[in-house]
């Protein structure tokens, strides 16, 4: 079976998320943007959790749906982890997203990780704990839970993060490294960055969209064709065969430009940096005279050690999008949050199906007469990759426009 999935959200219970991402409405909103498979997200949260066990029921294997819905989604016992520490004489920041099969092991997890940190504090702990002991304890729990280390190369919090992560996996997991099946990319970095590193070939590289609110679902995904359920999932993240009856046929991507932390730069000092500018600087911000931030783009260049453009053999292919409300927003020329977009957000998802339908398959034609043609012709342009971005840099978005003409 094909089917898209959106496997890291947050729930409410998470610092800075909107108070609606609830199971009712993350429900409802993957079914408009076209995922079938949803994370939970925050599984280690006591409320969170019990609001899973009260209002999921059990589906396929390790799935599970809303209680009363007809909406066909699927959900996935998600969590993900901050482990903050000291290794190899520095301060980690690694954050960790866990898969689980089922309730019973999601119960077993929390009562270890209960042991070693609050868990009520936010939907994402912060644990004092190795990203290597974490892999240990959790496995040691359930064999067949997958620990994925989250947005791969973001500075901060990240296995690969300039300012708090590893130059490998190896020097992070060591032992527990062959139990790392896939790393998530995210929305600063895109497969292509990726594939610059010999050591990630047997690495599934997966995309999600980390969602703090409804709208910002399904701006990165995966796109399977496997068996729906928790172990068909899983087994297509534990390979790259193409031939296998489980598999990842490709990934939904942000452009890289466009995430947070693509460039180097400060945001106070409004300075922004490609790699070639920052070296010219001895990475010093020239205003400030303090230390950048390296970006993603800096960061895989420094890791890399292949040439740019290279394409392993066993490449999963992807797919670069724009959510459909911020070309509707450009279209009209208004901010995202105008009536408008919502307007006609609401009417092609009615008539012409999910957001990713749309954004991938719809003609330009049906696009156009249930909108405007300005709307349907920015569609296209925007799946031939005809845009013009201003890369992000230090938590400041990328602005990314579609190429008039």
């Amino acid at each position: 079976m094909k089917f898209v999935a959106d496997l890291h959200i947050h729930s409410k219970y998470s610092r800075a998320v909107s108070p609606l991402m609830n199971l009712e409405n993350l429900d409802k909103w993957a079914k408009i943007k076209g995922i079938k498979v949803m994370g939970t997200g925050d599984f280690t949260h006591p409320k969170w959790f019990e609001e899973i066990k009260s209002k999921l029921s059990p589906a396929e294997q390790g799935l599970f749906e809303l209680s009363g819905s007809n909406s066909g989604t699927r959900f996935l016992l998600t969590t993900e982890i901050s482990c903050i520490y000291k290794k190899l004489g520095k301060v980690r920041k690694v954050h960790i997203i866990v898969f689980a099969p089922t309730l019973e092991t999601v119960e077993k997890i929390n009562s270890e990780l209960r042991k070693i940190g609050n868990l009520h504090s936010d939907g994402r702990p912060i644990l004092g704990l190795d990203a290597k002991e974490l892999t240990r304890i959790v496995l040691e729990i359930d064999k067949n839970c997958l620990i994925i280390p989250a947005h791969a190369w973001t500075p901060w919090f990240s296995v690969f993060g300039s300012k708090s992560g590893f130059d490998s996996l190896e020097e992070c997991f060591e032992e527990y490294t062959k139990y790392i099946y896939a790393i998530e990319t995210g929305l600063s970095s895109n497969p292509i960055m990726n594939w610059r590193l010999s050591q990630l070939d047997k690495i599934n590289l997966i995309s999600n969209s980390d969602s703090h609110s409804l709208p910002k679902i399904g701006r990165e995904a995966n796109v399977f064709e496997a068996e729906l359920s928790y172990n068909g999932i899983a087994k297509a993240l534990k390979t790259k065969d193409k031939t296998s009856k489980n598999k990842l046929l490709y990934t939904i991507e942000f452009f890289p430009e466009a995430g947070k932390y693509h460039y180097d730069g400060h945001r106070a000092c409004n300075v922004s940096l490609n790699p070639r500018q920052s070296k010219s600087y001895n990475n010093i911000c020239p205003k400030c005279k303090k230390p950048l931030i390296i970006g993603v783009l800096n960061r895989v260049e420094e890791l890399a050690d292949r040439p740019e453009g290279f394409v392993p053999k066993n490449a999963i292919p992807f797919k670069s999008l724009i959510p459909l409300n911020e070309i509707i927003a450009e279209s009209l020329g208004v901010s995202v949050a105008s009536k408008k977009v919502a307007q006609y957000y609401n009417n092609l998802t009615k008539n012409l199906g999910s957001e990713l339908d749309i954004l991938l398959d719809s003609a330009e034609e049906d696009i156009s007469k249930n909108s405007l043609p300005k709307i349907g012709r920015a569609v296209i342009k925007m799946r031939q990759g005809k845009v013009a971005i201003k890369p992000g840099y230090d938590g400041v978005y990328g602005k990314i426009k579609i190429i008039s003409g």
